[in-house]
């Protein structure tokens, strides 16, 4: 028995010698193995290559049968790697705190998951979109020496077995030994990365600050801002100081498309007042995000940066806003770089405006001399002339080369010597001279004409020279002032120029507008005779201002109603943006003409109006001894119905189908009711114009918009609770808006009494 003890212990004693030199082995294999992660990491001269040894390194002694080395980018808050092991060498980011790694790179503690599809940290996607299928992970931080975490270390699938705590141990010390070195590479990749940033900004700074044409800087400027933030669009807004709104004339990836809005509204202008930066991740989240812009152009926007443009005196003159970063969200640096790139170019921005202004001032003023009827001539000090407008040249009767530069004696002696007494005269006296008709003679032919002579002076009030303004009123222009009191004058311009071609009548699509007063019987009861007659002079005199602006042509006064045509007989490319914009001034003028008449003690006057486009007949119509030029077809009596309609809408602006077919601007318009109208069979969409509203008289307005759209689908399909549902929406928004209450009284008596089958929502009118 002693001796079989004996041999016992010694076997085991033998058994526990191996062990240790095993052990021995491993420690020093382990050694030899961080002494030459150590050795080989220094020899890299890029991180890509680092990073591929490691990984290779690793994997090799894990024995796994893929890993991956994820570094922190701070900057974004997400882990990249760049190389992994097998068929997948590409970029992967993720954000540094999802899946295993994430959750790993968060606690600073390694972790081994025997089964990654029952760990509910771990994140499929990467699996999906590569096909390798994941079973075990073991995930360690990367740690420097000092313990700070600058990213983790994962392998995957365990070739034999499973993953152990000496796998982990090995891993962080190889991870560990290579740390400083990545650390130290990554630093440098990120200043390199971030000197060429620089360098390219100053390269886009110098490119876009030589540029002085406003609209090819701003759209210089919004794309280089989309392309240097990574993001979907851009759109630069300047402020415009007379009209206190913020406009666009360039937004990256929407055309041509213009925007104007109030300086004070939404994110832009927001930023705008405030002067700070808004950087917002989810836009729809947030209570200052106007998505109206959205609904009208289909774009999605998921995240907003917004910052102001300052100038050198430290004024806010406008702001920049990015939509839609790539991949993630704005981050500080997006923000800071986008501030330094506005600093940059607000100088730019500032000399381009004003060269713009500047230029359209130039164009403005030779558009509006070349387009005048009257000659305008300038002369130097010295008396000689510098400029004659088309109709100057044309009143002398000669070629610019035959005046221009010519002493003005030259044509103003003899007959015309008065004219250069007066010339020389206000020289001293700097006074402005008007002779009214008075004769001339020019080019050989005598005309009588209206002749001012004034100064042109200097800032300084230094005497540059002298203008003279020739308004010839012979012949046909005396006729003219004559028959503009009684037509108007696009009429009496194209009556004078043969008017024989129109007297005879002819076929042309046109825009028919008919306004009417409100509750015009009652007035007149009230005012009498005389105070009736003194109103609608009043009236008449400010909405015929409205339409003759926007070149329409007044056709009659019907008692208290006016109808006017837009296309004839001068037809335009918009003549129904025409229509639209002179009657949403007429509703305007209205509104401040009873804001006077109400602080005078007096009633406000209302008032609908309807617009059509349609084929009309125009001419001179009558008998031989009364003629009256006039419109007339089934599209001037639609109108005539359409604004008879807006009472019963509650409407101000109601305009059809027809013309909402052709407009060509943007306008807050909804639909309003599909109708029969009275003596017709056809149907005939009806639309409202809300333009003529502020904020205050109607909150909300393109969500009343959307709503009432909304409402109208399921009325249409007889869904009455969908629909009550969707109008009392406007109106909780909305209290005031008369046309949804309306629809909700209709659509409960409906519920009540049901259509017959074939219901579609028409509506057959009973009266006009």
């Amino acid at each position: 028995m002693k001796v079989k003890t004996g041999k016992v212990v010694e076997k085991t004693d033998n058994d526990d010698r191996n062990a240790a030199a095993t052990d021995k082995e491993v420690r020093l294999h382990q050694a030899e193995l961080l002494l030459n992660v150590s050795r080989t990491m220094a020899t890299f001269e890029r991180l890509d290559e680092m990073l591929e040894f490691l990984v290779s390194a690793t994997t090799r002694e894990i024995g796994a049968e893929r890993g991956t080395i994820f570094l922190n980018d701070a900057e974004t808050g997400e882990l990249y790697s760049r190389v992994a092991m097998g068929d997948l060498k590409r970029e992967i980011r993720i954000p540094n705190d999802s899946g295993i790694a994430g959750y790993v790179f968060k606690n600073g503690e390694g972790l081994i998951v025997h089964d990654a599809y029952r760990d509910g940290r771990f994140n499929r996607s990467v699996d999906d979109s590569t096909g390798f299928r994941t079973k075990s992970i073991l995930c360690v931080p990367v740690k420097t020496m000092r313990g700070e975490i600058i990213g983790v270390a994962q392998m995957l699938n365990k070739a034999r077995g499973r993953f152990t705590k000496k796998d982990m141990n090995l891993l962080s010390g190889m991870t560990t030994q290579a740390a400083i070195t990545l650390q130290g590479f990554d630093i440098v990749e990120r200043m390199t990365r971030v000197r060429k940033r620089e360098m390219e900004f100053f390269d886009i700074v110098s490119d876009v600050t030589a540029e002085i044409d406003l609209a090819v800087l701003l759209r210089k400027v919004m794309a280089e801002a989309t392309k240097m933030l990574n993001a979907e669009r851009s759109t630069l807004f300047l402020n415009d100081e007379r009209k206190g709104e913020l406009f666009s004339k360039i937004g990256e990836g929407l055309g041509a498309t213009v925007i104007r809005f109030p300086n004070h509204l939404g994110i832009a202008g927001a930023v705008f007042q405030s002067g700070e930066t808004i950087n917002i991740p989810y836009a729809y989240a947030d209570l200052r995000f106007n998505p109206a812009l959205d609904r009208q152009t289909g774009f999605f926007t998921r995240s907003i940066l917004c910052v102001p443009v300052v100038n050198k005196n430290g004024k806010i003159i406008g702001v920049t806003q990015v939509l839609n970063k790539k991949g993630g969200q704005f981050t500080k640096e997006d923000e800071s770089r986008l501030r330094a790139f506005t600093a940059q170019i607000s100088i730019a921005l500032e000399n381009a405006k004003f060269f713009d202004d500047v230029q359209n001032m130039k164009n403005y003023s030779e558009s509006m001399l070349e387009s005048m009827s009257n000659g305008v001539i300038t002369l130097d000090d010295a008396g000689r002339i510098v400029t004659c407008n088309t109709a100057g040249l044309r009143i002398m009767a000669m070629e610019a080369d035959q005046v221009i530069g010519k002493p003005a004696a030259e044509f103003f002696s003899g007959d015309n010597a008065w004219l250069l007494e007066r010339i020389n005269r206000i020289e001293g006296s700097a006074k402005t001279e008007v002779v009214m008709d008075v004769g001339l003679r020019l080019g050989g032919t005598d005309i009588f004409a209206n002749v001012t002579v004034l100064p042109l002076k200097n800032i300084d009030g230094r005497h540059l020279g002298t203008m003279i303004i020739i308004d010839d009123i012979s012949g046909e222009k005396r006729m003219k002032s004559t028959m503009s009191r009684y037509m108007d004058p696009d009429l009496a311009d194209r009556l004078l120029a043969g008017g024989d071609d129109i007297l005879g009548g002819r076929s042309a699509v046109a825009t028919i507008l008919f306004s009417d007063i409100r509750g015009f019987t009652t007035l007149t009861e009230e005012l009498g005779a005389q105070g009736t007659v003194a109103l609608l002079n009043e009236y008449f005199t400010i909405m015929v201002e409205s339409i003759q602006k926007e070149g329409g042509m007044l056709d009659k006064f019907i008692g208290d109603a006016i109808m006017a045509a837009f296309g004839v007989p001068v037809p335009h490319d918009d003549d129904e943006d025409r229509a639209v914009r002179a009657a949403v001034a007429m509703i305007k003028a209205l509104n401040r003409w009873n804001a006077k008449r109400q602080a005078e003690g007096k009633k406000p006057v209302g008032m609908g109006i309807g617009l059509n486009t349609d084929t009309i007949v125009s001419g001179n119509i009558g008998s031989p001894k009364r003629m009256d030029y006039t419109l007339i077809g089934d599209g001037v009596n639609l109108a005539s119905r359409l604004e008879g309609l807006c009472k019963r809408y509650h409407a101000s602006i109601l305009i059809s189908e027809f013309t909402y077919g052709r407009l060509k601007g943007t306008y807050r318009i909804r639909e309003v009711d599909r109708v029969v109208v009275k003596g017709k069979t056809q149907t005939v969409g009806v639309y409202e114009v809300l333009d003529h509203y502020d904020e205050e008289a109607f909150p909300n307005v393109m969500a009343a918009v959307n709503y009432t759209h909304e409402g109208l689908n399921h009325y249409r399909r007889g869904e009455w609770d969908q629909a009550i549902a969707a109008f009392g929406e406007v109106l909780r928004q909305t209290p005031g808006d008369k046309l949804c209450r309306m629809y909700i009284d209709r659509c409960r008596y409906l519920k009540e009494h049901p259509p017959v089958d074939g219901w579609d929502g028409v509506w057959v009118m009973d009266s006009k």
